[in-house]
């Protein structure tokens, strides 16, 4: 009587959990001899090829007589290896540990020598051969269901809501055991198993009418809760983690401004009136703070590497759970599959439930693990997602259909997100949010005591790794003449020899002491990188006067290779492009390094300017939490907008009045008539200022030169024939297409552009071609992301 295909499985599974590390040599004999019956006898399960290792086993298993013959030979001697292991069993359960000694012992005497490394050699095998062996076993259970027609209701259903499940249904048969996660949903080889993973979990089939379509019952929401302020920050310091330099810095900039977003949280919920604000559950996941990033910043913490990344996350970490939210944070794959519920395996399968977040704070690291670890799931969720990122993401970037056409495919970017997923660390590019970061408040006794102590010949220099100071020494000369140097490079026994003799070097200082440091200069000097950086802006805050060279031309991912590869054409006129626009002088001052004239002549004005202390309200605490609390309260993503125009595709507007915008006054530029239809977004309507770009220039630069910001959530509402008439332009013809400049007019040809997909709907990009169509907003004083009446 030999054992069944079911038995059989039955009694390998009862090998591989009964296996412990002291039964290796017993095992290990039994497996080498069943390796060694399965390979002699290979031929009995089909045809070798040339170039076969002697334990690679053909999955497929016959089912005729020579099938059986092979099957009873395996089980005699899986019989001989489970008497061997349960006699080593009880052997092991009983007090006398004499006995095993002296087994062991026995064994050391007889084994020849290299023994004991082949038979470990080959238990390091008996993981691969047994799922080998479990692949053999379930296919022939599968062909054993055949022969009874219990697939005769598992037929592939032609049905064309469905069109990709025949091809799935294919793919499943060749890959199903490519990954262990099929197995965890179920699938075991047989086409019943793919239709139901395939229909159930996955959605590519029309569910099985034979299957209980109640197993997976609708989970309801939970309850909505209000989100209150939090000042204890306790239980955010024990979330953060321990384990790397990065998590401690982060932790200790957390403390250090605790008092401050304890104050800010109270301003703001004054200013708020205690309005009720929606609870949301959130999950941090700091993907570069991972060991499979490679984590390339916790080593260079103590080293002066760069910083900024972490100051934001700390800030970003710090408003979320001071605004009030249920915060999960996330510095490993491993915390990230559980918060999850990712299923077992290699990332082919999707959650094993409902997204338990409303919102996802990643960065282009953890968008890419999420991609490998959440399966299908990450297009389902996606729109919970919100990316931190540095430099911006434009969305011609962005779209990963049009960028592959179109020559905008870098390494990042084409994730298809929303333009407005993508979070900034300064108003840079409208397309996106400005997340940004905080720098220190100062009180006014500390105000009053900068303006007194301020040593006015003192100037710091703005680069902390050595390889800044190279080529510098033309203007550090010139600076010398009238100013005593202060660095803070890194170095671990000897001063670098790129910074000149004359300059003071403090090494790397605690931040507590830079700011020390900052606060008794008169000049914190710019060297051109890094690019956009928090420390100009601390150092504005504890009043310096920020010097910076101007680029000419302009940096950008065409003529520099630092921003080559980013999703991004912005043009960098500057080190630090938001210090020139929003804050200027006398604060900022942005001049030409190589001419040594008006270098001169500009540090000589600086030692006759005094200045005080200056912070832009975004960058404050209370700034940043009004901030993401706008947005989380009010930016939507995952409920598809109705169409707008609401009408049929043709575009036309048939609402009343005949022309939803009108003119301001003593104005060319149009606004949402206020008689018109009113229609919910964000920002409001009311704050849609509508004008025309010049040739040659972008959304962006049109609103700037009008005092305002361009605002693409606006768009939709000016991609429509309307607008053209409204601002006069006489259109012969009027085209939709995918095309990221688009509402545009081609004054050549007299046609009108509209844009087809709202993925392309973007401030960036000009041409020479196109006049833009621009929805423009005004802003807050001091909170460019936010319009007047956005709160």
């Amino acid at each position: 009587m030999i054992a069944t295909s079911t038995e059989l499985f039955i009694m390998v599974r009862r090998c591989l959990l009964t296996f412990k590390p002291f039964r290796i040599f017993v095992v290990g004999i039994g497996f080498f001899s069943l390796c060694f019956l399965m390979t002699s006898l290979g031929g009995q399960f089909t045809a070798k090829r040339p170039g076969d290792s002697p334990f690679t086993v053909r999955a497929e298993v016959l089912g005729g007589q020579e099938s059986r013959g092979v099957l009873r030979k395996i089980s005699d001697m899986l019989e001989i290896i489970m008497k061997r292991m349960d006699a080593l069993s009880k052997l092991s359960n009983t007090t006398d540990t004499h006995r095993l000694d002296e087994l062991s012992s026995a064994l050391d005497r007889i084994q020849p020598i290299g023994l004991v490394e082949r038979i470990q050699a080959i238990a390091q095998n008996m993981s691969d051969m047994a799922v080998r062996v479990e692949q053999i076993l379930q296919r022939s259970m599968a062909s054993n269901r055949v022969r009874d027609g219990a697939l005769g209701q598992c037929e592939t259903p032609k049905d064309p809501r469905y069109p990709d499940c025949p091809n799935k249904m294919d793919w499943m048969r060749a890959r199903w055991t490519s990954d262990p996660c099929y197995a965890f949903y179920g699938v075991d080889g047989s086409d019943c198993s793919f239709l139901a993973y395939l229909s159930e979990v996955e959605w590519f089939c029309p569910p099985l009418p034979w299957r209980n379509q109640t197993a997976t019952p609708t989970l309801k929401p939970p309850p909505k809760r209000q989100a209150i302020f939090q000042s204890d920050i306790g239980t955010l310091l024990e979330r953060v983690g321990t384990g790397k330099e990065s998590l401690s810095f982060m932790k200790r900039r957390i403390r250090r401004l605790a008092v401050q977003w304890a104050t800010a949280a109270r301003r703001l919920d004054d200013k708020l009136r205690n309005q009720w604000r929606e609870q949301q559950r959130i999950l941090v996941h700091v993907g570069f703070l991972t060991e499979e990033s490679g984590d390339v910043f916790s080593p260079k913490v103590l080293k002066g590497g760069p910083l900024g990344e972490m100051v934001q996350w700390a800030d970003i970490l710090t408003a979320l759970y001071v605004l009030g939210h249920d915060l999960k944070i996330s510095v490993s794959l491993k915390e990230l599959h559980g918060f999850l519920g990712v299923p077992p395996g290699r990332g082919s399968c999707p959650l094993t439930g409902p997204l338990p977040f409303d919102l996802i704070y990643t960065d282009y690291h953890g968008l890419q693990q999420m991609k490998q670890h959440m399966g299908l799931s990450l297009r389902k969720h996606k729109c919970h997602i919100r990316v931190i990122d540095t430099f911006g993401t434009e969305p011609a970037y962005n779209h990963e259909e049009y960028a592959t056409l179109h020559g905008y495919r870098t390494n990042w970017g084409y994730w298809n997100l929303h333009g407005q997923q993508y979070m900034t660390m300064f108003p840079h590019t409208p397309d996106n949010s400005f997340m940004g970061f905080v720098a220190e408040e100062l009180n006014e006794t500390e105000r009053l005591n900068i303006q007194r102590n301020k040593v006015n010949n003192m100037a710091v220099v703005y680069g902390k790794e050595a390889s800044m100071w190279k080529g510098k020494e033309k203007f550090l000369a010139i600076l010398h003449r009238y100013m005593e140097i202060h660095g803070t490079v890194y170095y671990e026994t000897q001063r670098p020899p790129e910074v000149p003799a004359f300059v003071k070097n403090h090494g790397l200082l605690p931040q507590q002491e830079l700011q020390q440091l900052l606060r008794k200069a008169k000049l914190f000097i710019g060297f051109g990188f890094p690019y956009e950086g928090p420390a100009p802006l601390e150092a504005i805050a504890n009043g310096c006067i920020f010097l910076q060279p101007k680029f000419n031309p302009p940096h950008s991912s065409l003529n520099h290779e630092f921003f080559r590869g980013k999703p991004t054409s912005r043009k960098v006129s500057s080190q630090h492009p938001y210090a020139e626009q929003y804050i200027g002088r006398p604060h900022v001052i942005t001049i030409d390094f190589n001419n040594s004239e008006e270098f001169d002549a500009t540090i000589r004005e600086i030692m006759r300017i005094n200045v005080e202390p200056f912070l832009p309200y975004e960058y404050t605490c209370e700034g940043m939490l009004e901030r993401v609390n706008a947005y989380i309260q009010n930016q939507d993503f995952c409920s598809p907008e109705a169409p707008f125009p609401p009408v049929n595709s043709s575009g036309a507007w048939l609402g009343s009045p005949p022309s939803p915008f009108m003119l301001l006054p003593n104005s060319s530029i149009l606004t949402w008539a206020s008689n018109a239809s009113y229609y919910t977004s964000w920002p409001p309507l009311s704050a849609l200022r509508l004008l025309t770009s010049l040739e040659g220039q972008s959304c962006v630069e049109a609103c700037q030169s009008s005092g305002l910001i361009c605002e693409p959530a606006l768009y939709r509402f000016i991609n429509i024939k309307e607008a053209f008439s409204a601002l006069d332009f006489q259109c012969e013809g009027l085209e939709s297409e995918m095309n990221h400049l688009f509402p545009a007019f081609s004054a050549e040809h007299a046609e009108c552009g509209l844009q087809q997909d709202p993925l392309l709907f973007s401030c960036a990009g000009s041409s020479a071609k196109y006049q833009r169509l621009c929805p423009c907003r005004d802003y807050r004083n001091g909170q460019v992301a936010l319009c007047r009446d956005c709160l």
